[in-house]
């Protein structure tokens, strides 16, 4: 349906695509949190679960990710929702088109369903809301363009980076400006995005707008909350999407 899929600055972006059940009308795509990729096991199981529901599903690595092509040090919330305008730039013939954010993602997606009606469902997952908050949590403490994210090589921690969290500070007043129906996840033991992010927005949002609290979910939705979490989302989806 769509070839290779490259971003404003040419680089082109690491995809997994997967029809669906007799090529569904309902796109789903699915973007990763900071520091992450397009395999993720959340990922990886909610595609498998909306697959065999019938749901067509697009993972991707944001630019500088994964497999992606583009440098990491460059990889922020802004230059990801550009990365997601090339993605919706690029797919044709869907009746829907769902955005799923996991993390970091989920601010990416407030941002670019606030003002892109072409976005007609949207999911959060552990969003990011606070985003200031949260990179001096995690990074604070360390020397940009110096030190790793979470010691990891291959995500150097930079200052371009840092400075665009902090002049951002929150997407939390961008929650009044969604439209769409917006189901979020969160999960009561999440130590890297607090499920009071997800609290805060919702406490914004319109009423098509549903927060579902998983009683000791971690950040990634890790051993028995991953299947409970597609259940969550896939029933949600099915409810307000038809697939065909």
């Amino acid at each position: 349906m769509f070839g290779p899929i490259k971003n404003r600055n040419g680089e082109q972006l690491d995809l997994a695509y997967c029809s669906g059940a007799e090529r569904s009308r309902v796109l789903v795509i699915l973007g990763h949190g900071v520091t992450a990729n397009k395999d993720r096991s959340w990922a990886l199981a909610l595609a498998k679960g909306l697959d065999e529901l019938g749901f067509a599903t697009l993972r991707f690595s944001f630019s500088g990710n994964g497999r992606s092509q583009g440098d990491f040090k460059q990889s922020t919330i802004l230059k990801e929702v550009n990365d997601l305008k090339a993605i919706l730039n690029a797919v044709s013939g869907f009746q829907k088109v769902v955005f799923v954010g996991h993390s970091m993602a989920g601010a990416v997606g407030v941002l670019c369903a606030s003002a892109d009606p072409r976005i007609d469902v949207l999911v959060s997952l552990a969003g990011m809301v606070h985003v200031q908050d949260f990179a001096q949590r995690k990074f604070g403490s360390l020397t940009p363009d110096n030190d790793l994210m979470w010691d990891k090589p291959e995500c150097p921690l930079s200052s371009i980076f840092m400075n665009e969290m902090s002049e951002l500070k929150s997407v939390v007043d961008k929650g009044s400006e969604i439209k769409q129906p917006w189901l979020l996840v969160h999960g009561s033991g999440d130590s890297v995005v607090p499920l009071q992010d997800s609290i805060d927005i919702h406490s914004r949002a319109h009423l098509k707008a549903s927060l579902k609290t998983m009683d000791g979910a971690d950040h990634l939705f890790s051993g028995e909350h991953e299947a409970k979490m597609v259940t969550i989302v896939s029933d949600w989806l099915v409810e307000k999407v038809a697939v065909s």
